[in-house]
């Protein structure tokens, strides 16, 4: 509809996975990375999870145009099937023909099997990349890793690669999914945007459609559009549609701040418009439902007792007798509830219960008489609230708790599958949700550690460099934990260190060593 008035030879901002569209932020560079990285080293199986939103299937369909000719591959994007269908989907996309007859599983897994004994003698490679994985059922997923048992001595035959959302990590915990799980030998999970990455994104889909400079945002606008959508792309494409919708509608080549405010009130006041408010939506309609529920229940019991006399006459008469009433007790005034206790706690408050929390007495003596305690604070994005292992606070953001100018924190004592368990201010365990803590979180945490006088640094090895290893490598970092500080491991803490806001000088101080607490048992 605007295309025209903006010079632009397409919508810049439509929700298809277009690969001419990706652009390569850090994550999404990374993720790329590691995924030719995985095929091309012939690695096996590769695992990309990441958010609702943040690009994963654009980032597949990305990935075939930077694949050589060489490399044979088949896409499956519906995670819905069967494990026969499975198979037969991934012949039908390799071209493998199955004559009349050669219906079965072993029929299916022979004709795969001598495509690729074919293709790897001809100097090719095979992929297999399937989309939404979170949605596979265990036997599917059993029938994929008994496909990355077709391998030569030497070599994997099949690369295949998971994409799915983070709960894809979690299915991959479960002790039935062990044997697949361990044959996964790179992983990657794909994050939001940075904010300095915002007008890198809206410029590049504007170039890509044929802009020529003359549609502009503000700065302000960037703002306006990070705090919203917490880089999320697909949110990003949604805001930016709607803000050009408006742009059109006045006639401006330049989006402003207020034009933006416009277009995310335009998109929160109708859910079906927000790419993220069905989800929030149906998290709510069980509720809603059990409410009705308990209602019509209530309402069918005070029917009953009020009529219990009629019903019982009808299902069996008696004989009427004279009943002198009872005269009971006027009934008690309902005590008034208690309102709980406040979940915002002030810094005294905060910081003495995470002393509490913080349980010296499970040290051993020898950590007792290396350590002393110290408090650290990081500015660490929500999203990464759920790989924290020990109590933390979240510095409440200011707009939160405007009843007080003081700060404010959220302390939170375990991280749950549903959100966190916070302290109130009665010390009393609350569980609050996921939304609540995103909604409030102000982007700086703070927490206890053990201070140690260990630094960590290349050459070195030992128990400590070994204990960091598995650390990052449970954290997808590329680390083979041998207890070894070696060139690998030092490229995987600068990384580390670059994606956590740290001074990237692949040096194990004081501040990495606590961040690295934070993520353990």
């Amino acid at each position: 509809m605007y295309a025209t008035f903006y010079n632009l030879k397409e919508n810049p901002f439509n929700l298809t996975p277009d690969p001419r569209y990706l652009f390569l932020s850090l994550y999404h560079k990374e993720a790329l990375d590691h995924l030719l990285y995985g095929i091309n080293e012939r690695k096996g199986f590769i695992a990309i999870t990441g958010g609702i939103g943040t690009g994963k299937t654009t980032l597949c369909r990305a990935l075939l145009s930077h694949l050589d000719a060489s490399t044979k591959s088949a896409l499956i994007f519906n995670s819905f099937i069967s494990d026969m269908e499975l198979l037969s989907a991934i012949n039908q996309e390799f071209g493998i023909a199955m004559t009349q007859g050669n219906g079965s599983k072993k029929d299916h897994v022979d004709a795969l099997n001598r495509f690729l004994l074919k293709t790897f003698s001809e100097g090719g490679n095979a992929l297999l990349l399937t989309d939404e994985a979170q949605n596979l059922s265990p036997s599917v997923l059993e029938q994929i890793r008994m496909i990355s048992n077709l391998e030569t001595e030497k070599e994997k035959l099949i690369q295949i690669v998971l994409v799915g959302q983070p709960e894809l990590k979690e299915i991959l915990k479960a002790p039935s999914m062990r044997q697949l799980d361990e044959r996964i030998t790179v992983r990657y999970d794909l994050k939001p945007l940075h904010p300095e990455d915002i007008k890198g994104y809206v410029e590049h889909r504007l170039v890509v459609a044929g802009g020529r400079g003359d549609l502009r945002f503000t700065g302000s606008a960037y703002k306006k559009i990070y705090a919203y959508s917490r880089g999320n792309p697909r949110r990003i494409n949604a805001v930016c549609d709607r803000a050009l919708l408006i742009g059109f509608a006045g006639g401006t080549h330049t989006i402003s701040e207020k034009i933006v405010s416009k277009a995310i009130d335009d998109l929160q006041a109708d859910p079906c418009m927000d790419p993220l408010a069905l989800r929030r939506s149906g998290k709510r309609s069980r509720p809603v439902l059990l409410l009705i529920a308990l209602l019509m229940f209530i309402v069918a019991a005070f029917v009953g007792w009020n009529f219990r006399k009629e019903l019982l006459d009808r299902i069996s008469p008696v004989q009427k007798t004279a009943v002198v009433p009872m005269v009971s007790p006027p009934p008690k005034p309902p005590e008034p509830e208690k309102k709980p206790a406040p979940l915002f706690l002030d810094e005294r408050t905060s910081l003495s219960t995470l002393f509490g929390l913080f349980e010296l007495g499970k040290m051993s003596e020898e950590d007792q008489g290396l350590s002393q305690l110290g408090l650290v604070s990081f500015r660490v994005p929500a999203e990464y609230y759920v790989i924290f292992k020990k109590p933390f606070r979240v510095h409440v953001s200011g707009s939160a708790d405007s009843s007080s100018s003081s700060p404010r924190y959220l302390l939170i004592r375990e991280v749950t599958e549903e959100g966190a368990i916070a302290i109130d201010a009665e010390g009393r365990d609350r569980e609050v949700g996921r939304e609540f803590i995103l909604e409030n979180w102000g982007e700086k945490v703070s927490w206890l550690y053990s201070q140690r006088n260990t630094r960590l640094m290349k050459g070195m090895s030992g128990p400590e460099v070994l204990r960091f290893q598995r650390v990052l490598s449970e954290r997808g970092y590329l680390v083979e934990p041998t207890g070894a500080f070696d060139g690998e491991t030092f490229t995987e803490v600068v990384r580390f260190q670059r994606d956590f806001g740290l001074h990237p000088d692949g040096i194990v101080g004081p501040r990495t060593m606590a961040l690295i607490d934070q993520m353990m048992e």
